[in-house]
């Protein structure tokens, strides 16, 4: 059984002590696929380090995450385009709007997130929408640049099913993880009207930790928990569930 996990913060520190055996323990468990999401310039060495210790399991994207756009956007976004222009990235991302924290950078958010979205397209990439408390603004951004270039990943799935087929219908699969396990996640409860081939796996690792371990560090090896979650919402077998959506994967990352 092949998993692949479509998001994975494996350069986080509250991996340092130990990195190895985390990943270790997701490609015993079958996962052997990471793709692994950018935050800002502090963390790229963090993460070329990680290629280089894992380089046949790790894929890396390139973006800046909206809640690090701040005054110095324009700064953050050049260091984005030098590395796009400078090596291979399997996508942008994350990218996209969160007012959960705070609205001051609204604007300065809509910017970064039209702008990265069009270098997605321009090399034909893929991009990793980060969506909180935002899904109006999301795809009021999403409408103003939808064209056959856009596609990509609505990381970390939280809404309701029009919102689900909404975002279904600008291109974009839905990342789904941890929180399909929660008794409140709601997600469960309408997930089934959506077909697999609209889906992939994620843990957003280190956070956001299915059950059992809800409240707990995240790891890789825990999306096994959200593979037999949907095994029993769509009535097949785990290992279904595995193929399908690493096959989706496969289909938006070109790999």
């Amino acid at each position: 059984m092949i998993i692949t996990d479509t998001h994975t913060h494996l350069y986080s520190e509250q991996f340092d002590e130990d990195r190895n055996e985390m990943v270790q323990r997701a490609i015993d468990a079958g996962v052997s696929r990471f793709f692994v999401p950018a935050i800002d310039s502090t963390y790229i060495n963090a993460m070329l380090e990680l290629e280089k210790a894992f380089p046949n399991n790790t894929f890396l994207m390139m973006g800046l995450h909206p809640t690090h756009v701040k005054e110095n956007v324009t700064e953050e976004l050049a260091f984005v385009k030098k590395w796009l222009d400078k090596r291979t990235f399997y996508a942008v991302g994350e990218i996209g709007i969160d007012l959960y924290w705070d609205n001051t950078f609204l604007k300065e958010q809509q910017f970064a997130f039209k702008t990265q979205i069009e270098w997605a397209k321009e090399k034909n990439l893929p991009i990793i929408i980060h969506c909180r408390d935002a899904f109006n603004e999301i795809f009021e951004v999403l409408e103003a640049v939808s064209d056959d270039k856009l596609f990509g990943i609505f990381h970390c799935f939280t809404g309701n099913l029009e919102q689900a087929k909404k975002a279904i219908s600008y291109n974009m699969k839905l990342g789904i993880g941890g929180v399909v396990t929660f008794k409140n996640g709601k997600i469960d409860q309408f997930l089934s009207e959506i077909p697999l081939e609209h889906i992939v796996l994620e843990t957003d690792a280190p956070y956001l930790a299915p059950t059992p371990f809800r409240g707990k560090r995240n790891e890789s090896s825990y999306i096994t928990k959200v593979v037999d979650k949907l095994a029993d919402i769509y009535k097949i077998s785990s290992e279904e569930i595995a193929k399908i959506t690493t096959q989706n994967s496969k289909n938006i990352f070109g790999i």
